[in-house]
């Protein structure tokens, strides 16, 4: 028993003679419409018609090409979007407040590699007293053996004392035996170091607290390495807008390397001093002082400013041992020649900002009074009546919010 499966046979695109030649009112012809195929011209590869599917007026996308095998789709790294906000009512796009890009790092002040703080060598301060009485003693008894000491006090003379070089070999080794001991005693304090060099050569650091001995041959240098700030006097400065401005900034620091400190500039605490001018001049020049008519970074965010300011002057200060915690601004103000008239501008800004607010408030207050009347239809108004409802509105909210805010 044999099956024969009939395929439906291809029909023929329609001829002008069957209409196929008119086109109705979307430009697609009717017979190809009837018939259920493409127009001449829009068949496959494999020689079937494709449909077509409408997507607008004059507007027709082949069926094939929405399932159509391609290259696979590129990523497009796209930036984040802003989602902007009804301009009628006042609110705008939220902008993230952002400092300029920070410039370039500078090279860093060279210092010599090999001077790093050590330890220096020292004994317990026991030692050194042990050592000063026992020199004392010796050079004592080194002049009694010797013939001379009973001279000055009432001991008796010993058998045979005949003072020789033996002897003053002997009060001179003693003598500076006691010397070293009691000469080399120092007592150590907390938050204080001592830099030892000897002949101009860094020789150690001594951090120890208490009685100590060191080599009395040694050149102390005494430094404090405890946690200290420091107060600026007003400074002079400008900010991106050429603006002269006064800055009082605060520095919280310490001494991190005691041989750099001490030995790599002539004055630690002056050397900071210069840097902070510096680091300020060049943080506080790439910010306006007062942003009057935008939302801007400026530089009355005092995290910001001083967070930036910390890592110039970190930076800076680094080379020579000094470790800086924090570098805030506790006042930035205008310089007294230009105070007034930029205190005028502020206010006349704000003014401008406040006016600006209440009367995008009360267009908006307007629009949906206007909208609601329409809508729900208690009124009918031609355009001159319409005209005229809304002056009266915004003159009569205006005052309403105008007494409000006074």
């Amino acid at each position: 028993m044999s099956t024969t499966t009939e395929w439906p046979e291809r029909p023929e695109p329609p001829t002008e003679a069957d209409g196929g030649g008119a086109r109705d009112g979307h430009g697609v012809a009717a017979g190809v419409r009837a018939a259920g195929v493409a127009e001449p011209g829009t068949e496959t590869s494999g020689g079937w018609g494709a449909r077509l599917i409408r997507g607008g007026a004059t507007t027709e996308i082949p069926v094939h090409l929405l399932s159509r095998d391609g290259p696979a789709p590129v990523s497009v790294r796209l930036r984040p979007a802003v989602v902007g906000r009804r301009r009628s009512s006042g609110e705008q796009p939220h902008v993230p407040r952002r400092l300029p890009p920070r410039p370039p790092s500078r090279p860093a002040p060279v210092v010599d590699p090999d001077l790093v703080e050590r330890p220096g060598r020292t004994l317990p301060g026991a030692v050194g007293v042990l050592g000063g009485l026992a020199g004392a003693v010796g050079g004592a008894a080194s002049l009694w053996w010797g013939g001379a000491l009973p001279h000055i006090t009432a001991l008796p003379v010993p058998a045979g004392a005949q003072p020789g070089p033996v002897h003053w070999a002997a009060v001179a080794g003693s003598g500076a035996l006691a010397l070293f001991g009691f000469g080399g005693l120092a007592r150590g304090r907390t938050g204080k170091a001592w830099v030892l060099t000897l002949f101009g050569r860094y020789r150690g650091t001594v951090r120890r607290t208490g009685l100590t001995w060191v080599n009395p041959l040694f050149l102390r240098r005494r430094t404090d390495v405890r946690l200290r700030h420091w107060r600026s006097e007003a400074m002079p400065a400008v900010d991106a807008n050429g603006v002269a401005l006064r800055v009082v900034i605060l520095v919280v620091w310490r001494i991190k390397d005691t041989a750099r400190a001490a030995l790599a500039v002539e004055d630690h605490q002056e050397y900071l001093r210069q840097c902070v001018e510096a680091a300020m001049a060049r943080v506080l020049s790439q910010l306006p002082a007062d942003a009057f008519h935008q939302d801007a970074p400026t530089l009355r965010d005092a995290e910001a400013v001083g967070d930036a300011l910390t890592r110039q002057l970190a930076a800076d200060v680094a080379p020579v041992g000094i470790e800086v915690f924090s570098a805030q601004p506790t006042r930035i103000e205008y310089a007294p020649e230009v105070a007034a008239a930029m205190q005028r501008r502020r206010i006349a800004a704000l003014d401008a900002q406040h006016r600006d607010s209440v009367l995008t408030s009360v267009v908006d207050s307007v629009e949906d009074t206007m909208t609601r009347l329409t809508a729900r239809g208690l009124v009918e108004l031609d355009d001159y009546e319409r005209k005229a409802l809304v002056k009266d509105l915004t003159v009569a909210f205006y005052t309403g919010r105008g007494g409000d805010a006074s």
